[in-house]
């Protein structure tokens, strides 16, 4: 985390002298949660690298085969490793669930006040479903200004299309927290016909908000477990493209403590046994380790996100398969 640290001063400290950056604030507000969102997220191959530093220094002095020797079960030599990686699961799950959503509120904000100042004003071409049957279509919306461009509304009956609002542009008021739409005409279609109507200015309410234009998939970072299920049902309601990030999001919560048994297993299994190269060797060996379980990772999360993998099956793949790795291992360690 410190190595982490200071490649990222070394990135962002442009910025922070640039806007004028608190130390305080940096300090508390940015790294402190900077480190707990890292540290959880790298929790269980940090965890890897210190079981197998040391078990590898118990082995590397025969204190492993003076144990087996001496009556000692390898399951129960393996006990207070499933004690540990229990207490270390159970933690890593509170973290990923309840307090790091909370400490990124803080860490994001900071970002977006001292950081990533720059704010990308302008959307084009947005098309959403906000409720069952009811569309909504911008050419262009201003976040900045919360003013949308050639909007449209159309509610629809199955494929039969019910009614239809068209308007130069809506912008949000404030103050009465309606939209005010310009140049508008309401089509309604009825069986026997259709009838419009046209006017200059109206104020209406809509099932949306601004705020749903603003959000950015980095945003459910701050959200703990109750609050992500409930977006993830208001998205998928509104059918929204996001849908399979927040889904990975949510899986890698429980899946990632989960990993922490897994890669415990294998650091115990693999560094149990004395070896010529010692420490070194062993630490060598789960580095590239660790390596291929990220890349496994990385490779089924792109294949959920855009070739339509389920993101529930994307998210434990690395894990099933790591754990038959696991098995292997374990049945494989000297006895």
């Amino acid at each position: 985390m410190s190595i982490a640290m200071i490649f990222d001063i070394s990135e962002q400290i442009d910025d922070l002298i640039k806007n004028k950056a608190p130390l305080w604030g940096v300090l508390f507000e940015y790294y402190l949660n900077f480190i707990l969102f890292y540290g959880n997220l790298f929790s269980p191959l940090l965890v890897f690298l210190a079981v197998i530093f040391f078990t590898s220094q118990l082995a590397s002095r025969t204190e492993i085969v003076a144990i087996l020797s001496g009556g000692v079960s390898f399951n129960r030599l393996m006990l207070p490793y499933f004690i540990s990686a229990t207490i270390l699961a159970a933690l890593s799950f509170y973290l990923n669930n309840y307090l790091v959503p909370k400490a990124n509120e803080t860490r994001i904000a900071f970002e977006g006040k001292y950081i990533h100042t720059y704010k990308r004003s302008l959307t084009t071409r947005i098309h959403k479903q906000i409720r069952p049957g009811e569309m909504i279509y911008f050419d262009k919306y201003n976040r900045l200004k919360d003013i949308g461009y050639s909007f449209t509304y159309e509610v629809w009956d199955g494929i039969d299309l019910k009614s239809k609002i068209f308007a130069n542009y809506v912008k949000w008021d404030t103050a009465s927290s309606q939209w005010r739409l310009e140049n508008y005409y309401i089509r309604t279609y009825h069986d026997d016909g259709e009838s419009l109507v046209q006017g200059n200015t109206l104020d209406t309410t809509f099932a949306f908000a601004p705020e749903e234009f603003s959000t950015r998939v980095e945003d459910i970072q701050m959200m703990n477990v109750h609050e992500l299920d409930d977006y993830i049902e208001s998205e998928t309601i509104k059918g929204s493209k996001n849908i399979p990030f927040y889904l990975i999001e949510k899986h890698s919560r429980n899946a990632l403590p989960f990993s922490t048994y897994i890669l415990t297993i294998i650091g115990v299994s693999m560094s149990s046994r004395k070896v010529r190269g010692g420490l070194g060797a062993h630490i060598a060996a789960g580095l590239a380790l660790a390596v291929t379980y990220i890349l496994a990772m990385k490779v089924t999360t792109v294949y959920a996100t855009n070739a339509g993998l389920n993101p529930l099956i994307a998210v434990w793949i690395p894990n099933v398969l790591y754990g038959c790795l696991a098995v292997y291992l374990f049945i494989k360690a000297p006895k």
